[in-house]
């Protein structure tokens, strides 16, 4: 169950305090990623055939060290390594390289995913891309910042003025919702696919407007929700529902432009460009 805004805001925990602790294992995560980025590393794979490197784990093992150095009593959910009191109010989300396949093939396109949830629900995110040279951080209340600086959501609130990301799409390519997303790029002013953390980095600084997505995981965008949320968008799965450990899809954008690509996505009747 999500608790009330209410709740969250009582939750025992200096948030503040938190985001200093988490941008520190971002930094010590960065460490590993660095030296590995710049001497190579050997790749093997998972059973679904996503690859998986050193750097992904012992980078894993650099974020926990120091989260449980100040939160020992806290769950630990990661991407590489087991996952640690689960069932405990406080709940890590660890992504150690999000974007695996653009690190082993020499791309800086990926990022650290850090978050953490209360009872369910998301209150602090960073989102580090060490090579790339970006950070963004953020905890519910405390606005929105990309490399030091607050950063807003645009306020665009028509389709034709809306500039539309897309990333991993290949369930939507499948289903009902491709002719739906067919028509949303036709009408939007202009259409990328920057994918992983970068567009909702955009997103969040007001550079485009809407992110569409159907094949992810909550490690994946737990933090950079956080982030949109603080910047003043609105993000969701693909129906509407609030993100939770089970979420494979998002949707993210201008409050108007969420409205409008939840309409779109919740059914396949024609989109009306605005």
């Amino acid at each position: 169950m999500i608790p009330s805004a209410s709740a969250i805001e009582h939750a025992p925990l200096d948030l503040a305090h938190a985001l200093t602790v988490a941008r520190a294992a971002a930094d010590a995560a960065a460490q590993v990623i660095g030296k590995y980025w710049r001497s190579g590393v050997a790749v093997s794979h998972k059973s679904d055939a996503s690859p998986v490197t050193a750097a992904d784990v012992e980078s894993e093992l650099a974020i926990k060290q120091v989260l449980k150095a100040s939160f020992p009593e806290h769950g630990y959910f990661g991407e590489e390594t087991p996952g640690e009191h689960l069932d405990a109010e406080y709940l890590w989300l660890i992504d150690p390289i999000d974007g695996t396949k653009s690190f082993v093939r020499n791309y800086p396109m990926f990022s650290t995913q850090i978050a953490l949830m209360y009872r369910g629900a998301l209150l602090l995110g960073v989102s580090q891309a060490s090579e790339f040279g970006e950070t963004a951080w953020a905890y519910r209340g405390g606005g929105a910042w990309l490399n030091g600086k607050r950063i807003f959501c645009a306020n665009t609130s028509e389709l034709n003025a809306a500039i539309l990301s897309t990333g991993n799409i290949k369930t939507l390519s499948r289903g009902p919702r491709w002719q739906v997303l067919a028509e949303l790029l036709q009408g939007a002013n202009r259409t990328r696919c920057y994918g992983d953390f970068y567009h909702y980095h955009l997103l969040a600084k007001g550079s485009i407007d809407l992110v569409i997505e159907s094949d992810l995981n909550i490690l994946d965008i737990a933090a950079l929700a956080v982030i949109v949320r603080e910047a003043g968008g609105v993000c969701t799965d693909l129906e509407g529902a609030e993100l939770n450990l089970q979420t494979g899809s998002m949707l993210a954008g201008t409050p108007a432009m969420h409205a409008l690509g939840l309409q779109a996505m919740r059914v396949t009747a024609p989109v009306v460009s605005s």
